[in-house]
């Protein structure tokens, strides 16, 4: 049938009172209905303003490289499976799989984590944000003249406690990133003269940091933070920051505000002293990045086409095909910490009656039960088994981030941030410019 001189897809136009974003992967504009005078739904609402330029922060499409159809790993054969896991685990050779524990709290939530009227979900969140904020202190990221940018916000939780612990520190800006409306946040609470909050609705694979007045104008180094930024949330924040904001500045060959600022605090706290005494080598290129502090999570949720990793795994001999099998194997991490489906169905109960409570948006991922389970497979491997191979994946996947901020100037570490008890997904990736201190080194 002949397509009508009037629809959308004749004459360029989205539909009548529907959204104006063209979905690219869709080869369609967005369906979503828009309230009046309104261009974009909610979700793409950030295609209006400045600082969004599509696909920015996507990395490199290669077709030739995805295969057109991949079975779900419970339609594998032995042979495959084993073959798969071997790959893995030569690959894995010589990786530490036990991470360091920097576990850590801060003053700024004691008496939140005090609180008798705490339930067990909000205490948990208190501790992890409790030690996120206790590791960016430890790196020396917690001061004044700087913009924190918190991927994945949701109700804004972390640059709250963030603003907290900072009390009167001059010229702070918090910028909330976060592709969906959201219920209850607390950034509009903030009220200080010294500290602003800005939220930003859009997808982290269109947002261009150097694009925001604040960051273009104020020219403030940047601290990238997330807490369960969900798996490829992750590469498009690492992109964002180390790729798209910090070459606009080699670009222009400008220097942040605070490398502009001359005082022995400020230049103690970018550059320490070695255990000799002397000041390091302050090389010429300063990175407008001063630091980046995220916990990890979802792995499963992870894409070939924006992983930032792509380098390291081909240069183990492994490509879009194994990778995809990787990251779907990721889950049984957690397969031994499922619940049953009563349980499952109890839990979702309770999240629906309790949506103005201290929980937040997102699922640490313990209660999924996928097509790839652990229970659906091939062969005869344990629990135990399945459980390190999931662990596996997870290194392998983030190692390769390691590798792509190496390359990039930083120095990234990966360290377990709190109990598992408290949250499964409990690794916290940070880094630092080579020229600060690392966190292994760290007073």
């Amino acid at each position: 049938m002949a397509t009508s001189a009037t629809s959308p897809h004749a004459t360029g136009f989205p539909a009548e009172g529907r959204c104006g974003y063209y979905v690219e992967k869709k080869k369609r504009f967005c369906r979503m209905v828009v309230a009046a005078g309104k261009r974009f739904c909610g979700e793409h609402a950030g295609a209006a303003e400045d600082f969004y330029i599509q696909d920015i922060n996507a990395g490199l499409k290669d077709e030739t490289e995805i295969p057109e159809q991949l079975v779900p790993i419970s339609s594998l054969s032995e042979e495959q499976l084993e073959k798969l896991i071997k790959k893995l685990r030569k690959a894995s050779e010589g990786l530490d799989s036990t991470l360091k524990d920097h576990i850590m709290s801060h003053p700024a939530l004691h008496s939140a984590l005090n609180d008798p009227k705490n339930g067990d979900s909000a205490t948990k969140h208190l501790k992890q944000q409790a030690s996120i904020l206790g590791n960016i202190e430890k790196l020396k990221l917690l001061g004044p003249r700087r913009c924190f940018v918190e991927f994945g916000a949701g109700k804004g939780k972390l640059s709250h406690w963030v603003d907290i612990a900072l009390k009167d520190a001059e010229k702070v800006h918090f910028i909330l990133v976060e592709k969906v409306t959201t219920r209850f946040k607390v950034d509009g609470k903030h009220r200080k003269k010294n500290s602003v909050f800005e939220r930003l609705q859009i997808d982290i694979q269109h947002l261009c940091l150097n694009k925001i007045p604040v960051l273009r104008e104020g020219k403030l180094p940047v601290v990238g933070i997330g807490k369960h930024l969900c798996g490829v949330a992750t590469d498009l924040a690492l992109r964002c920051l180390v790729e798209t904001y910090a070459a606009s500045f080699e670009e222009r060959n400008e220097e942040p505000l605070a490398k502009r600022i001359k005082n022995d605090k400020t230049e103690k706290e970018i550059y320490p002293l070695t255990k000799e005494g002397s000041e390091k080598n302050v090389p010429e290129k300063w990175n407008p990045v001063a630091g980046i502090v995220i916990a990890l999570c979802c792995h499963h949720r992870c894409d070939w086409r924006h992983y930032v990793g792509k380098e390291y795994f081909r240069a183990l001999g492994l490509g879009a095909v194994e990778f995809h099998y990787f990251q779907r194997m990721s889950s049984w991490a957690t397969c031994g910490m499922r619940k049953t489906s009563l349980e499952d169905s109890n839990i979702t109960t309770k999240r629906q009656d309790n949506q103005n409570d201290d929980s937040e948006e997102h699922d640490d991922g313990g209660y999924r039960i996928t097509d790839d389970g652990a229970d659906n497979l091939p062969g005869l491997l344990s629990i135990e088994e399945k459980k390190k191979t999931g662990h596996l994946c997870k290194l392998l996947i983030d190692q390769g981030r390691i590798q792509y901020l190496q390359q990039k100037g930083f120095s990234p570490a990966l360290q377990y941030y709190t109990d598992p008890l408290v949250s499964l997904e409990n690794v916290l990736l940070t880094a630092l410019p080579d020229h600060s201190s690392s966190p292994e080194t760290t007073a």
